[in-house]
Protein backbone atom coordinates (compact mmCIF):
# COMPACT_ATOMS: atom_id res chain seq x y z
CA UNK A 1 0.00 0.00 0.00
CA UNK A 2 1.02 3.64 -0.38
CA UNK A 3 -0.18 6.55 1.13
CA UNK A 4 -0.60 9.62 -0.44
CA UNK A 5 -0.41 13.15 1.13
CA UNK A 6 -0.45 16.71 -0.73
CA UNK A 7 -0.63 19.97 1.76
CA UNK A 8 -0.68 23.72 -0.08
CA UNK A 9 1.71 26.74 -0.67
CA UNK A 10 1.53 29.29 1.85
CA UNK A 11 2.04 33.15 1.38
CA UNK A 12 2.03 35.86 4.07
CA UNK A 13 -0.19 38.69 3.33
CA UNK A 14 0.74 40.65 6.68
CA UNK A 15 2.67 40.52 9.11
CA UNK A 16 6.28 39.11 7.99
CA UNK A 17 8.62 39.75 11.31
CA UNK A 18 6.33 41.74 13.36
CA UNK A 19 4.97 39.08 14.26
CA UNK A 20 7.89 37.32 16.07
CA UNK A 21 8.03 40.54 18.16
CA UNK A 22 3.94 39.79 19.70
CA UNK A 23 2.27 41.11 17.01
CA UNK A 24 0.03 39.23 14.44
CA UNK A 25 0.22 37.61 10.75
CA UNK A 26 -2.39 37.13 8.39
CA UNK A 27 -1.69 33.94 6.22
CA UNK A 28 -3.18 32.31 3.26
CA UNK A 29 -2.65 28.67 1.38
CA UNK A 30 -2.31 28.88 -2.15
CA UNK A 31 -3.43 26.24 -5.00
CA UNK A 32 0.11 25.57 -5.78
CA UNK A 33 0.72 21.82 -4.52
CA UNK A 34 3.50 19.52 -2.71
CA UNK A 35 2.75 16.04 -2.83
CA UNK A 36 4.73 13.02 -0.54
CA UNK A 37 4.29 9.31 -1.47
CA UNK A 38 5.23 6.99 0.87
CA UNK A 39 5.20 2.89 1.66
CA UNK A 40 6.57 0.50 3.35
CA UNK A 41 9.55 -1.59 2.32
CA UNK A 42 11.39 -5.28 3.44
CA UNK A 43 14.74 -2.84 2.73
CA UNK A 44 16.64 -2.12 6.35
CA UNK A 45 16.47 1.67 5.88
CA UNK A 46 15.26 5.36 4.65
CA UNK A 47 14.75 6.32 0.92
CA UNK A 48 13.88 10.14 0.42
CA UNK A 49 13.66 10.87 -3.49
CA UNK A 50 12.71 14.34 -4.52
CA UNK A 51 13.75 17.30 -7.38
CA UNK A 52 16.34 17.98 -4.90
CA UNK A 53 18.28 15.20 -4.70
CA UNK A 54 18.10 11.44 -3.04
CA UNK A 55 18.93 10.12 0.20
CA UNK A 56 19.67 6.72 1.59
CA UNK A 57 20.18 6.05 4.91
CA UNK A 58 20.07 3.33 7.36
CA UNK A 59 16.87 3.54 9.76
CA UNK A 60 18.56 2.92 12.83
CA UNK A 61 20.72 6.08 11.90
CA UNK A 62 20.40 9.60 13.21
CA UNK A 63 18.32 11.92 11.46
CA UNK A 64 20.46 14.23 12.47
CA UNK A 65 23.12 13.15 10.70
CA UNK A 66 21.31 13.80 7.27
CA UNK A 67 21.23 17.21 4.63
CA UNK A 68 19.08 19.83 5.91
CA UNK A 69 16.63 19.27 2.89
CA UNK A 70 15.50 15.89 4.31
CA UNK A 71 16.04 16.13 8.23
CA UNK A 72 12.28 16.88 8.68
CA UNK A 73 11.46 13.53 6.41
CA UNK A 74 14.01 11.47 8.00
CA UNK A 75 12.88 12.18 11.32
CA UNK A 76 9.03 11.90 10.75
CA UNK A 77 9.81 8.21 9.04
CA UNK A 78 12.22 7.31 11.86
CA UNK A 79 9.70 8.26 14.94
CA UNK A 80 7.23 6.93 12.76
CA UNK A 81 8.62 3.59 12.70
CA UNK A 82 9.94 3.46 15.79
CA UNK A 83 6.13 4.48 17.25
CA UNK A 84 4.70 1.61 15.36
CA UNK A 85 7.64 -0.70 16.66
CA UNK A 86 7.84 -1.64 12.57
CA UNK A 87 10.52 -3.87 11.54
CA UNK A 88 10.16 -2.06 7.63
CA UNK A 89 11.67 0.46 5.97
CA UNK A 90 10.34 3.36 3.84
CA UNK A 91 10.61 4.88 0.32
CA UNK A 92 9.29 8.53 0.20
CA UNK A 93 8.65 10.45 -3.20
CA UNK A 94 8.34 13.75 -3.07
CA UNK A 95 7.18 16.41 -5.77
CA UNK A 96 6.00 19.84 -5.71
CA UNK A 97 4.52 22.73 -7.65
CA UNK A 98 6.03 25.51 -6.35
CA UNK A 99 9.91 26.49 -6.42
CA UNK A 100 11.30 25.85 -2.67
CA UNK A 101 13.43 28.59 -0.80
CA UNK A 102 11.66 31.43 -2.36
CA UNK A 103 9.20 32.25 0.58
CA UNK A 104 5.94 30.32 0.27
CA UNK A 105 6.49 27.79 2.97
CA UNK A 106 8.10 24.96 1.21
CA UNK A 107 9.29 23.61 4.00
CA UNK A 108 6.26 23.61 5.93
CA UNK A 109 4.51 22.04 3.24
CA UNK A 110 6.82 19.44 3.02
CA UNK A 111 6.39 19.04 6.55
CA UNK A 112 2.83 18.82 6.36
CA UNK A 113 2.64 16.61 3.90
CA UNK A 114 5.22 14.04 4.92
CA UNK A 115 3.58 13.82 8.08
CA UNK A 116 0.04 12.82 6.36
CA UNK A 117 1.64 10.91 4.42
CA UNK A 118 4.01 8.27 6.54
CA UNK A 119 1.31 8.64 9.58
CA UNK A 120 -1.01 6.90 7.09
CA UNK A 121 1.04 3.96 6.72
CA UNK A 122 -0.11 3.21 9.85
CA UNK A 123 -3.84 4.55 10.46
CA UNK A 124 -5.62 7.56 10.35
CA UNK A 125 -4.78 10.83 12.33
CA UNK A 126 -6.42 14.10 12.92
CA UNK A 127 -5.02 16.92 11.30
CA UNK A 128 -4.31 18.32 14.48
CA UNK A 129 -2.17 15.18 15.42
CA UNK A 130 -0.79 15.86 11.74
CA UNK A 131 0.21 19.50 12.46
CA UNK A 132 1.81 18.27 15.78
CA UNK A 133 4.12 16.18 13.98
CA UNK A 134 4.68 18.97 11.30
CA UNK A 135 5.81 21.81 13.53
CA UNK A 136 8.43 19.07 15.31
CA UNK A 137 9.81 18.52 12.28
CA UNK A 138 9.92 21.37 10.81
CA UNK A 139 11.88 22.14 14.42
CA UNK A 140 14.76 19.86 13.36
CA UNK A 141 15.55 22.55 11.00
CA UNK A 142 13.99 26.01 12.28
CA UNK A 143 14.30 26.06 15.78
CA UNK A 144 12.54 28.85 16.34
CA UNK A 145 9.55 28.40 14.16
CA UNK A 146 6.10 29.60 14.84
CA UNK A 147 4.20 26.87 13.82
CA UNK A 148 2.61 29.70 11.48
CA UNK A 149 3.05 27.97 8.17
CA UNK A 150 2.44 24.46 9.03
CA UNK A 151 -0.93 25.49 10.66
CA UNK A 152 -2.37 27.44 7.30
CA UNK A 153 -0.82 24.46 5.39
CA UNK A 154 -3.05 21.88 7.28
CA UNK A 155 -6.25 23.58 7.34
CA UNK A 156 -6.23 26.05 4.23
CA UNK A 157 -8.22 29.31 3.73
CA UNK A 158 -6.87 32.45 4.99
CA UNK A 159 -5.57 32.41 8.93
CA UNK A 160 -5.05 35.03 11.38
CA UNK A 161 -1.81 33.48 13.34
CA UNK A 162 -0.48 35.15 16.74
CA UNK A 163 2.85 34.15 18.01
CA UNK A 164 1.00 32.87 21.26
CA UNK A 165 -1.05 30.10 18.92
CA UNK A 166 -4.15 31.84 18.80
CA UNK A 167 -5.41 30.44 15.34
CA UNK A 168 -8.72 31.96 13.88
CA UNK A 169 -9.99 30.90 10.06
CA UNK A 170 -11.80 34.08 8.88
CA UNK A 171 -15.11 32.66 7.46
CA UNK A 172 -16.62 33.71 4.01
CA UNK A 173 -13.21 35.23 3.12
CA UNK A 174 -12.90 36.49 -0.44
CA UNK A 175 -10.86 33.98 -3.04
CA UNK A 176 -8.13 36.17 -3.75
CA UNK A 177 -6.47 36.77 -7.24
CA UNK A 178 -2.73 36.73 -6.40
CA UNK A 179 0.11 37.17 -8.57
CA UNK A 180 3.29 35.50 -7.07
CA UNK A 181 6.93 36.65 -9.08
CA UNK A 182 10.02 35.21 -7.85
CA UNK A 183 12.69 37.61 -8.18
CA UNK A 184 15.42 34.76 -8.66
CA UNK A 185 17.42 35.84 -5.69
CA UNK A 186 18.32 32.85 -2.97
CA UNK A 187 17.64 34.18 0.76
CA UNK A 188 18.74 32.90 4.42
CA UNK A 189 15.73 33.36 6.64
CA UNK A 190 17.80 32.73 9.91
CA UNK A 191 20.10 35.83 8.34
CA UNK A 192 17.22 38.32 7.75
CA UNK A 193 15.67 37.42 10.89
CA UNK A 194 19.19 38.70 12.49
CA UNK A 195 19.53 41.79 10.56
CA UNK A 196 15.90 42.50 12.20
CA UNK A 197 16.67 41.68 15.27
CA UNK A 198 19.94 43.55 15.28
CA UNK A 199 17.40 46.96 13.44
CA UNK A 200 15.30 46.79 16.87
CA UNK A 201 18.27 46.60 19.54
CA UNK A 202 19.67 49.37 17.45
CA UNK A 203 16.70 51.79 16.79
CA UNK A 204 14.29 50.20 19.51
CA UNK A 205 11.61 53.35 19.18
CA UNK A 206 11.35 53.64 15.88
CA UNK A 207 10.51 49.52 15.32
CA UNK A 208 8.01 50.09 18.66
CA UNK A 209 6.71 52.45 16.63
CA UNK A 210 6.12 50.33 12.97
CA UNK A 211 4.89 46.98 15.41
CA UNK A 212 1.94 49.57 16.97
CA UNK A 213 1.56 50.88 13.38
CA UNK A 214 1.82 47.47 12.22
CA UNK A 215 -0.95 45.94 14.49
CA UNK A 216 -3.54 48.51 13.61
CA UNK A 217 -3.12 47.94 9.58
CA UNK A 218 -2.99 44.31 10.26
CA UNK A 219 -6.60 44.85 11.97
CA UNK A 220 -8.11 47.26 9.21
CA UNK A 221 -6.69 44.30 6.81
CA UNK A 222 -8.77 41.51 8.79
CA UNK A 223 -11.56 44.19 7.84
CA UNK A 224 -10.82 44.47 4.29
CA UNK A 225 -10.61 41.35 3.96
CA UNK A 226 -13.89 39.95 5.35
CA UNK A 227 -15.83 42.93 3.33
CA UNK A 228 -13.56 41.91 0.26
CA UNK A 229 -12.85 45.71 0.00
CA UNK A 230 -9.80 44.78 -2.91
CA UNK A 231 -8.89 48.46 -3.29
CA UNK A 232 -8.42 48.82 0.51
CA UNK A 233 -6.60 45.81 0.97
CA UNK A 234 -4.34 46.86 -1.88
CA UNK A 235 -3.64 49.76 -0.22
CA UNK A 236 -2.76 48.30 3.27
CA UNK A 237 -0.11 46.03 1.61
CA UNK A 238 1.62 48.89 -0.43
CA UNK A 239 1.99 50.28 3.42
CA UNK A 240 2.91 47.24 4.27
CA UNK A 241 5.75 46.63 2.34
CA UNK A 242 6.94 50.41 3.25
CA UNK A 243 7.29 49.31 6.78
CA UNK A 244 9.20 45.81 5.93
CA UNK A 245 11.43 48.37 3.80
CA UNK A 246 12.15 50.24 6.85
CA UNK A 247 13.30 47.18 8.85
CA UNK A 248 15.80 46.78 5.89
CA UNK A 249 14.33 43.25 4.85
CA UNK A 250 13.66 44.35 0.73
CA UNK A 251 16.19 45.04 -1.79
CA UNK A 252 16.40 47.15 -5.02
CA UNK A 253 15.19 44.10 -6.79
CA UNK A 254 11.73 43.66 -4.96
CA UNK A 255 11.29 47.33 -4.72
CA UNK A 256 11.79 47.34 -8.90
CA UNK A 257 9.18 44.49 -8.71
CA UNK A 258 6.65 46.16 -6.97
CA UNK A 259 7.04 49.08 -8.96
CA UNK A 260 6.11 47.36 -12.29
CA UNK A 261 3.24 46.32 -10.97
CA UNK A 262 2.11 49.99 -9.09
CA UNK A 263 -0.27 50.90 -11.84
CA UNK A 264 -1.98 47.48 -12.68
CA UNK A 265 -2.47 45.79 -9.35
CA UNK A 266 -4.35 46.89 -6.26
CA UNK A 267 -1.29 46.93 -3.96
CA UNK A 268 1.91 44.70 -3.75
CA UNK A 269 4.51 43.39 -1.29
CA UNK A 270 6.89 41.07 -0.59
CA UNK A 271 5.98 38.01 1.52
CA UNK A 272 8.14 35.58 3.68
CA UNK A 273 11.63 36.50 4.78
CA UNK A 274 12.26 38.88 2.52
CA UNK A 275 16.42 39.68 0.96
CA UNK A 276 15.02 37.73 -1.64
CA UNK A 277 12.27 35.06 -2.56
CA UNK A 278 8.83 36.21 -3.91
CA UNK A 279 6.63 39.43 -4.22
CA UNK A 280 2.93 38.72 -4.39
CA UNK A 281 0.41 41.39 -6.22
CA UNK A 282 -3.47 41.53 -5.29
CA UNK A 283 -5.68 41.42 -8.62
CA UNK A 284 -9.07 39.95 -10.26
CA UNK A 285 -10.34 39.31 -13.39
CA UNK A 286 -10.08 43.11 -14.84
CA UNK A 287 -6.31 43.53 -14.20
CA UNK A 288 -4.96 39.76 -13.35
CA UNK A 289 -3.25 39.52 -17.02
CA UNK A 290 -2.00 43.20 -16.99
CA UNK A 291 -0.53 42.28 -13.41
CA UNK A 292 1.01 39.03 -14.90
CA UNK A 293 2.07 40.88 -18.24
CA UNK A 294 4.13 43.58 -16.19
CA UNK A 295 6.31 40.86 -14.87
CA UNK A 296 6.75 37.79 -17.24
CA UNK A 297 9.13 39.54 -19.76
CA UNK A 298 11.89 39.50 -16.61
CA UNK A 299 10.68 36.92 -13.53
CA UNK A 300 9.19 33.68 -13.14
CA UNK A 301 5.73 34.38 -12.34
CA UNK A 302 1.58 33.01 -11.52
CA UNK A 303 -1.33 33.06 -10.73
CA UNK A 304 -2.59 31.77 -7.58
CA UNK A 305 -5.92 31.58 -5.88
CA UNK A 306 -6.72 30.34 -2.03
CA UNK A 307 -7.37 27.05 -1.18
CA UNK A 308 -9.67 26.40 1.40
CA UNK A 309 -8.93 22.38 1.40
CA UNK A 310 -5.27 22.30 3.05
CA UNK A 311 -3.95 19.32 3.66
CA UNK A 312 -5.34 16.08 1.72
CA UNK A 313 -4.90 12.87 2.19
CA UNK A 314 -5.61 9.07 0.22
CA UNK A 315 -4.04 5.53 0.01
CA UNK A 316 -3.47 3.94 -3.12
Amino acid sequence: MKSVASAPAKIILFGEHFIVYGGKAVLCSIDKRITVESELTTANNIEIESSLGRLAIPKSGSYKDTDLVFRPLAYIAQKTLEKFNSESGMRIRVSSEFPSGVGLGSSSACCVAAAGSISGLFGKLTKEEILKIAIDAERTIFENTSGADCTVCVYGGILEYSKDGHIRKLENAPNLELVVANSGIAHSTSKVVSMVRQFKDGKPEIFSSLCTKEANLIEDALDALQKNDLGKLGKLMTQNQEFLEKIGVSNDTLSSMISLVGGASYGAKLTGAGDGGCIIALADKSNLEKVLGALAEKYECFSAKIDTVGLEQRAS
